[in-house]
C-alpha cells in the first residue's frame, strides 16, 4: 500500500473548524446546517456563515435562525469603494480589487482558525482555495468524460444544458475540492470528485430534444446578462432545481461529514482513497444514494 495523506489533516485536541460560504438563497447551506445540527455529535465545529452579499443573501436570516455568527464583506460595495462600477475580474484593476476583497475576507475570518470551508452557492471566484481545502457542490456529474475531459463543467445552467444536449437521461451532483483560480474558466471544476449523488431523472417538460438543440444553435456567442431566456435555459433551470433537491441535498452534507471524519485521502500517485474502518480503498469517487447507502466506485 502506498503512503496515503489524509485530505483533511487531523486537528490536535479539537474537532476541525469550518464555515459555510454563500451568496444567495442559502438552500444548500440550510440543508447542511440542519443535517449537522440533527447529529448527536457532529464531527466538526461550524464556526460561522460567510457571505459576499449580506444585504441580499439569506445569510443573516440563517444566522439568526440557527444561532450562527455571520461575516459579511459586501463585494459590490467593495468594488464601488475602489472606483469600479461592475464586479468583474476582466481587467487588471478588477483583478486587483478582487484580490483586495479576498484579503479583507481573510482578515475577518482569521479568528475562526478554519481547517476547511464549505462553498454552498458562493459566487465569487476567489483564491481562498489556496488557504485551506474548500468543498464545493457542482450541478453536474464530473466523473462523466468525453474525449478524456470532464464534459459537464461550467457556470449557471451550462452543466445541465450539456447533459441534456448530450442525451443523458439522468443527472448527478458532484462535490469536489475547489482548486485555486488562475484565469481559466474550467479550473474551478477540476478538483478531486469526492462524491456524487445518485441519479436524478432528466425532465424535458414536453420539449423535444431537437427543439432544444435548435435553441442552442440560435444563441449568441456571449451569454446576455440575465441569461438567454430560451426554452433550453428554462428546461435546464427546472432540472437544476430538481437536481438540487435530489442531488445536492443528498450528497453535499454527507461528503462534508465524511470529509470532517478524515475518510478521504490521496495516495502518492494522486489516487483518491476512502477509509472504511482501518482500511483505505482506492476509488474514483463515492456515490451517495437517497436511501442512505454509499457505493464506492473503484
Amino acid at each position: 500500500m502506498p503512503d496515503i495523506t489524509p485530505l483533511l489533516p487531523p486537528s490536535q485536541n479539537r474537532k476541525p473548524h469550518t464555515a459555510i460560504f454563500l451568496s444567495g438563497s442559502g438552500s444548500n447551506a440550510e440543508e447542511i446546517i440542519k443535517v449537522l445540527q440533527a447529529l448527536d455529535s457532529a464531527p466538526l465545529e461550524l464556526k460561522a456563515l460567510v457571505t459576499d452579499a449580506p444585504k441580499t443573501s439569506r445569510a443573516v436570516e440563517l444566522g439568526k435562525n440557527y444561532k450562527l455568527p455571520v461575516i459579511g464583506v459586501d463585494i459590490r460595495e467593495f468594488y464601488a469603494q475602489h472606483g469600479e462600477s461592475r464586479v468583474s475580474i476582466a481587467t487588471p484593476k478588477g483583478q486587483a480589487v478582487r484580490k483586495a476583497w479576498t484579503d479583507e475576507v481573510r482578515r475577518q475570518i482569521a479568528p475562526l482558525q478554519l481547517d476547511f470551508a464549505i462553498f454552498a452557492g458562493f459566487v465569487p471566484l476567489t483564491n481562498l482555495t489556496e488557504d485551506f481545502p474548500c468543498l464545493n457542490v457542482h450541478p453536474g456529474d464530473l466523473t462523466y468524460l468525453k474525449n478524456g475531459e470532464r464534459l459537464l463543467v461550467g457556470l449557471h445552467t451550462v452543466p445541465i444544458e450539456r447533459a441534456i444536449l448530450e442525451g443523458l437521461h439522468s443527472l448527478r451532483s458532484s462535490v469536489i475540492i475547489a482548486l485555486p483560480y488562475t484565469g481559466k474558466g474550467a479550473e474551478m471544476d477540476n478538483g478531486p470528485v469526492l462524491g456524487i449523488s445518485g441519479e436524478v431523472p432528466v425532465d424535458l417538460d414536453g420539449v423535444s430534444h431537437a427543439t432544444l438543440l435548435a435553441d442552442m444553435r440560435k444563441r449568441p456567442s456571449l451569454r446576455p446578462r440575465g441569461g438567454f431566456g430560451d426554452r433550453l435555459e428554462a428546461v435546464a433551470k427546472k432540472n437544476q432545481e430538481n437536481l438540487k433537491r435530489g442531488g445536492d441535498w443528498v450528497v453535499f452534507p454527507r461528503v462534508v461529514i465524511d470529509y470532517a471524519e478524515g475518510r478521504f485521502g490521496m495516495a502518492e500517485n494522486d489516487q483518491l482513497m476512502y477509509l472504511i474502518g482501518d482500511k483505505w480503498h482506492a476509488i474514483k469517487t463515492v456515490i451517495y444514494h437517497q436511501n442512505g447507502h454509499k457505493e464506492l466506485v473503484l
